[in-house]
């Protein structure tokens, strides 16, 4: 096995990317970024001169004939990770693949299958597994503070992504639900032991970007879990006032909050504005709420180097392909629950054709929509 940093390449230049790049090198000392590529012209280049990343490219299958890069990060659209997945393991490299794990469940399936016949690692960009304060509440809970865990909430809101392709449901899958709830569907799975899954029933809709999308920009999952414990995830793309996210926790014994931003922010107020204060804020005009270390209280910079460690086999990865394609199962029945209008038992399978999560609201929608009344 060879030693020294770990070499990595990553594909995609916008926000996640951008997050990939920074969070290697707030923590520099198991892996190092050689390479880029994206097929946006310009933007792999300025993303590479702004962290000194010396490799560019525009296309990334020719980025992966690098001999010496080791593992490979996907910051790009749901709708290529699954190719861009084999392509990297046929490549012999390792993968970090950003949440959601594919649009299909069908995909993941062969995303994970194509990992373990090249022996490469599929590791899964779940962040919320490596957030300080939330990692502190999942220690307390596996030391019985709270005693039987019997309710674990998430929630993440703001105004909707940075990306234009987040909009567009043929590249998407999906909204709010595909975008955030994935981070607290993985979360409350995680905190309670992975305890499996039994049943979801989601509510959606889109109340303010119906002008742009065809995607929810809202919704409400309650999952059940085999241990008897119910996770409540709250999704929002229609929240002004930029991010939130936030966690409750709640035993026969105790129970524990935390507030992902606030906790590690400045209450501030300013006539003039000053610049950037957390991630999705519009303004620093009046009240406001500046972050430090943001990435850090993420967890991003730990979730990459514990991958790296894994790479270089220091340690055993703890979000893998196989948690990303639970997720997405959940995310299926999610959106067959809202379109249905009912609880969805687990395992949940997709009919036939099916070609991304948010087809079945928008076709159960238009069937009840249609139905006599």
């Amino acid at each position: 096995m060879a030693d020294g940093k770990v070499k990595v390449g990553i594909i995609g230049s916008q926000f996640q990317a951008d997050i990939h790049a920074a969070s290697l090198q707030i923590m520099p000392h198991e892996a190092e970024v050689l390479a880029i590529a994206s097929p946006t012209a310009g933007n792999a280049a300025a993303l590479a001169k702004r962290f000194g990343i010396p490799r560019v490219f525009t296309d990334y299958r020719e980025m992966l004939k690098e001999r010496d890069l080791e593992m490979i990060t996907i910051a790009a659209p749901n709708s290529l990770h699954a190719q861009m997945t084999k392509d990297i393991a046929a490549a012999g490299k390792h993968i970090v693949c950003e949440k959601p794990l594919a649009m299909t469940i069908a995909e993941g399936e062969e995303m994970i299958a194509a990992a373990k016949r090249h022996g490469v690692l599929l590791m899964y960009g779940e962040e919320l597994f490596f957030t300080p304060k939330y990692l502190k509440a999942k220690e307390m809970a596996d030391s019985g503070a709270f005693g039987k865990v019997y309710l674990v909430k998430q929630s993440e809101k703001h105004f909707g992504p940075h990306s234009a392709w987040f909009w567009d449901v043929n590249r998407s899958g999906g909204g709010a639900l595909m975008d955030l709830g994935c981070h607290g569907i993985a979360f409350c799975y995680w905190l309670l032991g992975r305890s499996p899954i039994k049943s979801v029933y989601c509510q959606m809709g889109t109340y303010v970007h119906g002008d742009k999308t065809k995607a929810e920009d809202d919704s409400l999952c309650i999952l059940e879990f085999a241990n008897g414990a119910v996770g409540l995830v709250e999704n929002s793309w229609a929240r002004r006032g930029g991010m939130d996210d936030r966690i409750e926790v709640f035993g026969e014994d105790g129970c524990t909050y935390a507030n992902l931003h606030m906790g590690n922010a400045l209450p501030t107020y300013s006539e003039n504005g000053y610049g950037y204060a957390v991630e999705k804020a519009p303004s620093t005009k009046g009240w406001t709420y500046p972050v430090f270390e943001e990435l850090w209280n993420y967890g991003t910079p730990q979730e990459l180097t514990h991958f790296a460690r894994s790479v270089r086999g220091k340690e055993t990865p703890q979000a893998t392909g196989e948690d990303g394609l639970v997720v997405l199962r959940a995310i299926y029945a999610g959106y067959a629950s809202a379109g249905e209008g009912r609880k969805i038992a687990l395992p949940y399978l997709p009919p036939p054709g099916v070609k991304k999560p948010i087809d079945l609201w928008l076709d159960g929608a238009s069937r009840q929509q249609r139905a006599p009344h």
